[in-house]
């Protein structure tokens, strides 16, 4: 019998798979529990409609992250901090602190967790961390560290 796992199941297979499986295994273990449907073209459309959405949101998302990674192209943030006589700074500058710094110069929201950097920056200088926008997609910003 041909069923649809609704759930993952071990030794089966993942949620979406289509599966051929003996009767009494279907309608004594998977159907009561509710981890398959039985195959028929009703469920065959729900399951392809349900990828189709699946791929149409992907692709969207994909294409706002390569117009944002295009924005971000040549943008500068300027972020000011206090620095001892060494050139060492009170403190570092971090992911948090760049993205605020790109929201308030230039209106471009980014979560914190999407910028990569080795380490917090704690000199004064120019930085280019990478922004990580979709899988695939990375967007440069540059990062001017100067004092006040």
């Amino acid at each position: 019998m041909k069923v649809i796992l609704t759930q993952d199941v071990k030794s089966q297979g993942k949620k979406g798979e289509i599966k051929n499986v003996s009767d009494g295994y279907a309608r004594n273990y998977l159907f009561p529990r509710g981890l398959a449907v039985e195959v028929n073209d009703q469920v065959l459309k729900e399951l392809e409609n349900k990828e189709r959405a699946k791929k149409f949101k992907e692709d969207t998302e994909k294409r706002h992250a390569e117009e944002l990674a295009a924005k971000l192209e040549g943008v500068a943030v300027k972020i000011t901090a206090t620095a001892g006589a060494d050139g060492k700074l009170y403190g570092s500058i971090t992911a948090k602190d760049i993205a605020e710094a790109l929201l308030e110069q230039h209106n471009i929201e980014i979560d914190r967790r999407k910028i990569q950097m080795d380490d917090h920056i704690k000199a004064y200088g120019s930085y280019a961390p990478e922004i990580k926008l979709f899988p695939g997609v990375v967007g440069n910003i540059n990062v001017i560290i100067a004092g006040k």
